[in-house]
């Protein structure tokens, strides 16, 4: 009875410690964009729509979609 009491608290610190580290090692880079958001930076761009077009044409031969895809965008304005 010890030996299987011990056992199942060895397995539950090694979880809780894995989930603990793995949760750590997580970096949150960028968080979702919101419809709010997408919409202001669509607004910002548009004011140089030659450049916005270049980083469109980047953006369709990476294959990018969903949130990477206005985040390669907005990486793209920035730069010069």
């Amino acid at each position: 009875m010890f030996r299987i009491a011990s056992c199942l608290v060895a397995a539950l610190l090694l979880v809780g410690n894995v989930s603990y580290v793995s949760a750590q090692d997580a970096k949150p880079s960028r968080v979702k964009l919101t419809i709010a958001k997408i919409k202001e930076m669509k607004a910002k761009w548009q004011q140089n729509r030659p450049k916005l077009k270049v980083c469109r044409k980047e953006v369709k031969a990476k294959g990018l979609t969903g949130d990477d895809r206005w985040f390669y965008i907005s990486d793209c304005m920035e730069r010069s």
